[in-house]
């Protein structure tokens, strides 16, 4: 049994099947289904496409609601249990702040171009009755990127698995899921990327089953004036968090590694005690380069 690599493109990032299997054909099988699901998240939640349910709900907001499936739905009710969790940091309406802050330009918007778009923000306003959802005020945005990538990674490790394979992963640019070990026994050896110098990794986490998720302000990012300005933004100042360089979390689900990363990140310098109540095995690096590790005992 080899261990086979199939890359494929998806949610503009690049992404990648590793599989164990008897032949580069039993590859192909065990991989398409799960590169298919990849797909279909895409097509059915990405802000990108205007056919795209989100794009329907924000095409919409102002105005009547719109109509949503068993899937969405579900994802909606986790979001709120982030947002819950989260003392309301985690905040799928808070997409609309990319209208101010441009990180191709690297230009850093003024208090009053922020403040119509901080009004636009609040997940605890939006309307959902049974199956319809809508958006109360024109201009209103959802936005599932926060944890949509990582929805996908588990959605297909399980059609992975369906398909017979037991030694591999999903990896979608950096967000994995873990189906189970190498043939050997042995666990995949992650690289994590040193948030400062990008040739270097920071850390290389064992994983055998399982998420694992990093956020960072290394991934978008401008620095103006000696500042650095990430993507990771605070709805409630509008403003870019700036405590750490990276955090990476180990979680039996890609989802949940993903929203503790940015959680964490969001909660700036209380994020460490955060993680460290999650009981999660994570890997972070502060704002002055400190490393915290800690082995949880919940992955």
């Amino acid at each position: 049994m080899s261990v086979f690599r199939l890359p494929f493109a998806a949610m503009a990032s690049r992404c990648e099947v590793r599989v164990a299997a008897g032949s580069a054909r039993e590859a192909q099988d065990f991989a398409r289904p799960a590169i298919d699901e990849v797909a279909r998240i895409e097509r059915k939640y990405s802000r990108y496409r205007s056919d795209s349910i989100v794009s329907r709900l924000n095409a919409a907001a102002g105005a009547g609601p719109v109509e949503c499936d068993e899937e969405t739905r579900a994802l909606f009710d986790y979001a709120d249990s982030l947002y819950q969790a989260s003392d309301g940091l985690f905040d799928i309406t808070s997409g609309v702040l990319r209208r101010a802050w441009d990180f191709g330009t690297g230009r850093v918007p003024s208090a009053a171009e922020l403040a119509p778009l901080r009004a636009l923000i609040g997940w605890p306003d939006v309307e959902r009755d049974g199956a319809w959802v809508r958006l109360p005020r024109a201009g209103m945005e959802i936005d599932l990127g926060g944890f949509g990538k990582e929805y996908a990674a588990d959605r297909a490790a399980e059609a992975l698995a369906a398909q017979g394979a037991r030694h591999g992963y999903i990896d979608l640019a950096g967000d994995m899921r873990v189906i189970g070990p190498k043939p050997d026994g042995q666990p995949w050896q992650i690289g994590i990327q040193h948030p400062r110098e990008p040739q270097r990794l920071a850390a290389t986490i064992p994983v055998e089953r399982g998420g694992l998720a990093t956020s960072g302000d290394y991934e978008r990012f401008f620095e103006r004036d000696g500042q650095r300005y990430c993507h990771i933004l605070d709805p409630r100042s509008g403003q870019p968090v700036s405590y750490w360089q990276t955090v990476s979390v180990v979680a039996p689900m890609a989802v949940v590694a993903g929203n503790c990363t940015t959680i964490a990140m969001l909660k700036q310098a209380d994020g460490l005690d955060f993680l460290r109540q999650t009981g999660l095995s994570f890997f972070a690096i502060d704002r002055f380069g400190e490393s915290h590790w800690t082995t949880g005992s919940a992955a």
